[in-house]
């Protein structure tokens, strides 16, 4: 009697809402679940830094060196350009974004050039190629400037080291490899002594360094150039 009463109550036959069974974790599952995302975490926080500034050198005759980088690590690529085999140096580089008015070098490229050459490098196996000011992308424009420049060259680019800095490694050696598929391309990261790279999250110069890059690289990653 009382369910046929219960069944007219219901305007239009109109169910709004239902008991449903559903799974949920037991204490023991919330504590795997949570051993899993922290060890995960911890994972990626210790491994991300390395990741980015990757170093795989190659056997190369050409070292690019990236213009904008730090005193310190242009010296590290002077180095690395004396004890291996190259036959020249290029430094690529955007214009100066500050400093442009009071610069004799109005370019990284050949800031870079100036700078090595003062550090005791050979002038004649320096190679500026000076990047067109743009907006965003500008390492993948760099490496089209390489690639257009070479292409009118006496010199055959047909294996080469990257000379990046730190973190930006990684970005930049997949964008020159998009750039020169048909050219051997190794990389080396300039050692950072801005932050502790085995404790970045430690400093905020290195979770800005790492984090911004991370992005970056991401970014980079999925972008259709």
């Amino acid at each position: 009697m009382r369910n046929k009463i219960r069944q007219r109550k219901k305007p239009f036959g109109i169910k709004l809402v239902k008991r449903q069974e559903m799974l949920t974790l037991t204490l023991q599952g919330w504590i795997v679940t949570t051993i899993l995302i922290l060890a995960l975490i911890t994972l990626i926080i210790t491994q991300i830094q390395p990741f980015l500034a990757v170093t795989s050198p190659i056997k190369a005759n050409i070292l690019v060196v990236e213009g904008w980088l730090a005193d310190e690590a242009l010296k590290q690529a002077l180095n690395e350009f004396q004890m291996g085999s190259y036959t020249h140096i290029i430094t690529t580089g955007i214009p100066l974004q500050r400093g442009y008015y009071l610069s004799e070098y109005k370019d990284f490229a050949n800031l870079a050039f100036s700078t090595l050459k003062a550090m005791g490098a050979d002038s004649e196996k320096i190679i500026p190629i000076p990047t067109p000011d743009v907006r965003k992308d500008r390492t993948y424009a760099s490496a089209i400037a390489l690639k257009e420049k070479l292409a009118t060259s006496q010199i055959k680019l047909e294996s080469m080291n990257l000379f990046s800095d730190d973190v930006h490694a990684r970005r930049s050696w997949m964008l020159y490899k998009r750039v020169l598929p048909n050219t051997k391309i190794g990389v080396i990261a300039a050692l950072s002594h801005s932050y502790d790279t085995k404790r970045w999250w430690s400093s905020s110069e290195g979770v800005r360094t790492v984090i911004t890059e991370a992005i970056a690289y991401i970014y980079a990653l999925f972008k259709n150039y």
